[in-house]
């Protein structure tokens, strides 16, 4: 069985994404905080960001590649070609496996960036090598909770499938999608995290209109939505059905879905959904 005890974790930029999956990592005691390395631009940002967790901070992205076991790619997309594509040679050398988590990158972009690149030699490659899978996580990684979009296509073998999944299921649901369908499922697992922050702060507001203590209302918003969510995972009951089961025939809950619908509240999360996708 591949373990993680001796693995090394190296990010590749260690934004505010980056550090969300390493909180996880750590405190699911996946891996200990000096089991991971990590670059960014800004160097006495860096510092302070590792700091807390113990994580080694290093001054360039080869050095990280050198460095890991599995190098987790958390740049911003635009500059993937330019940072990534002249690390190939490193990348593709053997124990090396690659975890992509910059949105709109998937397996044949990654294939497109490193065949034709040049080796270290000179030499021009003749195919892709690297192993590498591309992913779309989401923040509540940092608590245990997150969802990873995992594209089905990749370039991992047994063992470094095994890896994958030992590394990442600890923190996250790891939800495999065929490559067609990467872009929405980033929105609802990605992007609709901010719709749901959105939706505990009206509920926040309504209850302090009504007497609450805010800091009472969003626990009571935030513990609520994340009941309803593990009740869905447990039972796998519709959302309709659930809905269904709180509302009393003429009762207080049935009066609020109305109005909701009436004010259009699904349609209206639809729309913010075709606002992404564009």
């Amino acid at each position: 069985m591949t373990t993680t005890d001796d693995v090394t974790i190296g990010f590749i930029g260690y934004g505010n994404m980056a550090q969300a999956i390493a909180q996880g990592l750590v405190d699911a005691g996946v891996v200990r905080g000096h089991q991971i390395v990590a670059c960014a631009a800004h160097w006495d940002k860096l510092e302070k960001t590792t700091a807390a967790l113990g994580v080694r901070p290093l001054h360039s992205a080869l050095e990280v590649v050198v460095a890991a076991d599995v190098v987790v790619v958390a740049i911003k997309p635009y500059q993937i070609e330019t940072v990534v594509g002249p690390l190939a040679a490193e990348l593709a050398k053997p124990g090396k496996l690659v975890v992509s988590i910059a949105a709109g990158w998937n397996l044949e972009k990654y294939q497109e960036l490193f065949v034709g690149g040049a080796d270290a030699d000179g030499s021009t490659q003749t195919g892709p090598r690297v192993h590498i899978q591309c992913t779309i996580p989401n923040t509540p990684m940092a608590v245990g909770k997150g969802v990873l979009v995992t594209e089905t296509a990749n370039t991992l073998d047994e063992d470094e499938t095994e890896l994958f999944e030992n590394l990442f299921a600890p923190i996250s649901l790891i939800e495999r999608v065929d490559t067609a369908h990467m872009d929405i499922a980033m929105v609802v697992a990605g992007c609709a995290p901010a719709f749901t922050d959105m939706y505990i702060e009206a509920l926040g507001d309504a209850g302090v209109k009504y007497g609450l203590q805010r800091a009472a209302a969003y626990r009571l918003a935030a513990k609520m939505v994340e009941g309803v969510g593990a009740l869905y995972m447990a039972t796998q009951t519709h959302p309709g059905a659930m809905k269904d089961a709180v509302c009393s025939p003429g009762g207080a809950t049935i009066r609020g879905v109305g109005q909701l619908e009436k004010d259009g509240f699904r349609g209206t999360v639809i729309d913010g959904v075709d606002a992404i996708m564009g």
